[in-house]
């Protein structure tokens, strides 16, 4: 059994409506990864990746007690957090090399065909097959010619969706134990997940071991990736039930959209615009759950 944990994030999850987290992650899950892409010259795709999990990694360490949290978990919990961990590392890793060559607005939409599959799957309704083919159109139309000649770029963006959703499931697990729990489990996964990603960013992280700036805006990369908007799923998740969390779910692709346009300058097209409407019309109308 854990410890008890803090009532402090129990009491913050309660203080303001859960929608409210959602917003404030929301708006961090594609800010941050906006800053990383411009570090990716200077650091390298995986470089920046290694960096967002173990900055991350580490401001989580003293107010989680991750190694502690894991040791005193049950089997099936451990088991849960290598999941959980597993999933974030190569998640982060794929998403990333994602970005490095389609536009976010793209890689976004990508994300959320595979979480109204899980639906069509698990709940077959007519609903949900309308859900499905929203979503799908609107990827068809922003993969267009233009990007069909990046088959890499396409291959990360589709797993980096299909770990998406197990981001989210594995999520919701972890969070039933309430906000504090969820969190403390949060970082035990997170540190998990600096250690599966240690081998594959290692080398080209040391490239900013030489620059002060540069491990300032990893760190800074970590804060506004991992640790804000992970907090902040933990704090929603712990009072909606997963349906409505998927409804809000959304908003997500206008988000990525939004910020790629303000940070990175990839101004969507009329276009665009569709592909993007139609994913969130499928995500909106999508019944995750049965009832």
């Amino acid at each position: 059994m854990n410890q008890a944990a803090p009532p402090g994030l129990t009491q913050a999850a309660n203080a303001v409506p859960p929608h409210l987290w959602f917003g404030v992650s929301a708006v961090f899950h594609y800010l941050g990864p906006a800053f990383a892409v411009l570090l990716f010259p200077s650091v390298g795709v995986l470089g920046v990746a290694w960096l967002r999990i173990a900055s991350a990694a580490a401001i989580f360490a003293p107010v989680t007690k991750p190694w502690q949290t894991f040791l005193n978990a049950d089997m099936r919990t451990r088991v849960l957090l290598i999941g959980l961990g597993s999933c974030l590392a190569i998640m982060n890793s794929a998403f990333y090399l994602a970005l490095d060559k389609l536009p976010m607005s793209l890689v976004a939409a990508m994300e959320f065909v595979g979480t109204v599959g899980v639906a069509l799957y698990g709940v077959r309704t007519r609903r949900n097959l309308l859900a499905l083919a929203f979503a799908v159109a609107g990827v068809v139309i922003l993969i267009d010619v233009h990007w069909s000649v990046e088959p890499w770029g396409l291959f990360w963006a589709a797993l980096n969706g299909v770990l998406f959703v197990g981001y989210i499931v594995l999520g919701h697990k972890i969070s039933e134990s309430g906000a504090s729990g969820g969190v403390e489990r949060l970082g035990a996964a997170m540190m998990l997940a600096f250690v599966f990603v240690m081998p594959i960013g290692f080398i080209e992280a040391l490239k900013a071991f030489g620059s002060m700036n540069l491990i300032l805006a990893g760190i800074g990369v970590g804060f506004c990736s991992s640790v804000i908007p992970y907090v902040c799923d933990q704090l929603a998740m712990s009072r909606l039930p997963r349906a409505s969390f998927a409804l809000l779910l959304a908003l997500l692709p206008a988000t990525a959209t939004l910020i790629g346009a303000i940070v990175l300058a990839q101004l969507p097209s009329a276009t665009d615009l569709l592909g993007v409407a139609l994913v969130m019309a499928g995500v909106a109308i999508h019944n995750p759950e049965p009832g």
